[in-house]
Parts: structure tokens; sequence; C-alpha cells
């Protein structure tokens, strides 16, 4: 027997949340021989960011009954079930949470959908609910709102459930009842951790990084860590003694940290790899001819005239998102050049050609000199990446206006980065993503 959560929270600090809103559906393996759905009053406020996503704000939730009014209700319809929820620890934490204020030790065994989808459905692009059901053909309705996230994962656990045919899987996911219970000494790490962006480290007992990352919140990702199931995870587990971190304010310092320690450092349970992470480029060359045709080519040198992707899809993406933006002529894409009865010549591929090329020039850093302008790590501060000729040249922060437009104050005020054919990806492919970025052109 299963119970199928989906719990909805005021958000905040790591266990000071309130239930908000809870659905629960108890599901046979065939048929739902039960339910409660309910909203709930967390006796405390609600973020301002988790009203907006939920739409559910401290009006609405005056009248509904308190945490205490409904724990036997929810006591009695999980009983004898294990507790099935996308992105189970959360869910089980926040409700624990919730049973430890009235002196109750509530216990289920629990499984996550997140970790069943990625052995079932490993080659999925996002084991996200939104993206997998989307993927998956799952019609979701209320995002956002307990009851409407619970039917999408009921519906999505059927489908896993037929995959699985034998069980076993299933079986090797289910945690025990305290499974994803920080223990004491994991708990004073975690709430020691900012909830910012930046880079984090986990060490053993003898002070040796045995893992690195970067992440947009060091305290939830460290705490994913301990929460999780699987090989590495039971490894970070059972070895890290301490976590020492670094704050970027702005994430793509953050990548480039990571990458670049990553490769300095080699921590035992990082994959470090001396490859390419990409592996194809758009060419943006005129291969002999007056006019420019864009083609997509398997992993070569990224050359100056190039764009590095990881994969097809990503570079067709791009050159779809930079025909509507730049309005490219349909023979610049390699398409529909009937329609001009010869290629293009003259006047007419010199326009085709600026458009191409202001493409590549929006979203390009080669040959240039400039600073990637973005967040800083508190207020009145912001961070730069310096480009000098197309290379990486380092990172730092600055408070005065003045300092951000004079590439001698930033070279020396910088944290140096190396520079290679990865940091060259990994900028450019932020800046194809992030229109926040502000770029400021240097002159030497």
């Amino acid at each position: 027997m299963y119970a199928i959560l989906d719990i909805e929270s005021t958000g905040g600090k790591y266990n000071e949340e309130g239930i908000t809103e809870i659905a629960i559906h108890r599901f046979d393996g065939y048929q739902i021989v039960d339910k409660f759905i309910c909203l709930v009053n967390p006796e405390r406020e609600i973020q301002p960011f988790v009203a907006k996503l939920t739409g559910i704000n401290n009006k609405m939730l005056r009248s509904a009954p308190k945490f205490h009014e409904v724990a036997k209700r929810i006591v009695e319809i999980t009983e004898g079930t294990i507790l099935v929820a996308h992105n189970a620890q959360f869910d089980y934490r926040i409700l624990r949470t919730e049973f430890r204020r009235l002196g109750y030790d509530y216990q289920r065994k629990t499984l996550c959908t997140v970790d069943l989808s990625k052995q079932l459905i490993p080659e999925a692009e996002s084991h996200s609910l939104g993206k997998l059901a989307r993927s998956l053909g799952i019609p979701m309705s209320d995002r956002h709102r307990a009851n409407g996230d619970a039917l999408a994962t009921l519906k999505l656990f059927k489908l896993l459930l037929n995959k699985d045919s034998d069980k076993r899987i299933i079986t090797e996911v289910i945690r025990e009842e305290t499974h994803g219970e920080l223990s004491p000494n994991q708990l004073d790490m975690v709430f020691s951790l900012p909830s910012e962006t930046g880079v984090y480290y986990m060490h053993d007992k003898d002070g040796e990084i045995i893992f690195l990352g970067k992440t947009k919140n060091i305290k939830k990702r460290v705490n994913q860590h301990f929460t999780n199931v699987g090989k590495l995870a039971r490894k970070l587990q059972k070895e890290t003694k301490k976590v020492t971190y670094e704050t970027t304010g702005s994430e793509l310092i953050a990548i480039l940290k990571a990458y670049l320690e990553q490769k300095k450092n080699k921590p035992r349970y990082n994959h470090v790899s001396n490859k390419k992470l990409f592996t194809h480029t758009i060419d943006f060359s005129q291969n002999g001819t007056e006019h420019i045709v864009l083609g997509v080519e398997k992993n070569k040198l990224l050359e100056p005239k190039k764009m590095a992707f990881n994969g097809t899809q990503a570079a067709k993406s791009f050159l779809n998102k930079i025909s509507d933006e730049f309005e490219l002529c349909p023979s610049s894409l390699g398409t529909d050049v009937s329609s001009y009865h010869q290629e293009p010549v003259g006047a007419n591929a010199l326009a085709c050609n600026e458009k191409v090329l202001s493409a590549f020039d929006r979203y390009s850093i080669r040959n240039k000199n400039m600073a990637l302008i973005d967040r800083g790590r508190e207020t009145g501060e912001r961070s730069f990446i310096l480009i000098k000729n197309g290379k990486l040249q380092g990172f730092g922060y600055v408070e005065l206006n003045h300092q951000i437009n004079n590439i001698h104050i930033l070279e020396s005020i910088m944290t140096p980065m190396r520079s290679d054919e990865n940091t060259t990806f990994i900028v450019e492919t932020y800046l194809r993503k992030n229109n926040r970025l502000k770029t400021i052109p240097l002159t030497p």
C-alpha cells in the first residue's frame, strides 16, 4: 500500500518551515482507496516568493485548520503505507518536523519518484516533476499546489510501476523510516552553511577535499548530499567530517571556479576529465564563398569562427533562437535556398552575412576585451569576469563604477583564472542562457 504525498510549505530557514497545504492519496497499486486534501494554518508567515509560486497567501490560511487538528487523519491515512513523493526527503522531513513539534515520532518508509525515475528513465533530459511529466505526456493542472502535484506524482508512479515489472528496482529505492535524517554532526554542518550561491568543499577526517561542487544554494545542496541515496551519496555521508565554502554571488563565477578547482585538486569523488565539455560546434565561416551558411559539426577544435555546444539539440535550439532574434535569411541556415533562385551574392549576401555576424558578436567573447558584470556577494557589491583578447583572465568584485570601466584596475584586483576551450564554452553557454548578465566593452 502506498500514500502518494505532496506538501506545500511556508519556506524559510531549514527545519523552521510550516505546512500550508497537504494532499495524500492512498493507493493500493491499482486505484485510489482514500484521499485527504487540506489547507493548513502554519502559524507562521509564508515567504513572499513561495506565495507567488503557489498562490497560497496568509489570508487564505487564517481559517484553515492547524496541523494538530489534522495530524490524526494524516496518521490514519498513511498507516501501513510507503510514502511516495517527488523529492520525498523534503516532504518526509517537513512532515516529521511538524509531528515532532507535537511530541510524536512519526515514521514511515519512503519512496522517491526522483530516484526511481533516474533509474527507470535515465535518458530523460530532466527529472523535475514538471519537465518529466511534460516529456512523458502526463497531464498536469494546479502546478505547485499540493493536489495538482500529488496527482501528477501518482500518474508518474503508475508509469514507473509498469516499467519496473518485477519490482526489484522499487524495492531497492525504498528508504527505511529514519533514512534521510541527518546525524547531529551533519546537522551542525548544514546549519553553519549559507543559503547562497557559491562553491562548497567536503573534507574527510584528514582535511582532504573529497568532493567539491557549485550551487545556487549551498545549504540546500549539501543537505541533499546528506539525505540522498546512491553510491556517491553514501560515500559522502560516511566520509565527510567538515564542509567549507566560498560564496561567489555570481553563478557563472561558481561554475568556473568549480571546473578549474576540480582540475587542480582532483577530489576523490569528483569525476574529473581532461575531455572537452562540448561535443558539437556551429561553423560561422564562409568556406571560400561570399555567403555564410551555418552548420552543426561534430566536436572539432574551437576555432575563432565557431561556437561550441553540448549536443546537436542544443546547437539547433540556438540556431532557432538567433534565427528569430536576428531575422536570419533562410539560406544562412542552409534552408529554402530556392526562394533566392541561387545562392545569395553581392548586396544580398552582404545583408545576410551581417545578420549572422551580429548574432555571433552578441553571444561570443572571441577577440573581445570586456567585463561581464553580475551580482555580488552582498548589497552594493558587483562581481566581474574579465575577458581580454577573447580569453578568460579572472574574476573579482567591485563597488565603484569607475573601477568597472578601467581594464587596468580590473586586472590589478582580479583573482586570475586559467583559460582554455572549456572555459570559453562555459562563458558563452552562460551568455546564451542568461540575459541578466551585463557586458561592458573595455579599451586595453
